[in-house]
């Protein structure tokens, strides 16, 4: 693992989230759709690593699911991979339980997979791998 790529953040609405760090003088990048999960994402660079602000466009995404039962707030931290798929061989070689079990388009371009929280401790780990250029 490289990083810490982001920390995801669940928001009821992104316009509302995006005050706080505008106030803290951070620099937020233009907002993104991504189809696949029904969110709208909006990440802000802090450093080396970033926050990922997440509106659920849909009442059946993931992240309205989590709003509903859990409130906004932290949602999971994601860390940079090189080999997103030999990275998960090796999780589930060492009996790590994966949600999906395969990657998946995520925000950026990237490829996603997501490590089952019950084996982090209650954390869901999200795995990013950035596709070649």
């Amino acid at each position: 693992m490289h990083k810490i790529d982001h920390l995801g953040i669940a928001v009821k609405s992104l316009a509302r989230a995006k005050t706080i760090y505008e106030k803290l003088g951070l620099h937020i990048m233009p907002e993104e759709i991504v189809p696949q999960e029904k969110v709208r994402v909006a990440m802000v660079p802090v450093g080396e690593s970033r926050v990922e602000l997440l509106e659920p466009t849909s009442e059946d995404s993931t992240i309205a699911k989590f709003i509903a039962k859990r409130g906004e707030g932290l949602h999971h931290i994601c860390y940079e991979v090189e080999n997103l798929e030999a990275k998960l061989v090796e999780m589930r070689a060492k009996g790590v339980r994966i949600l999906d079990g395969y990657p998946r388009p995520g925000a950026e371009g990237k490829r996603v997979a997501f490590l089952h929280p019950a084996s982090a401790n209650g954390v869901l780990i999200e795995l990013s791998e950035k596709l070649p250029e």
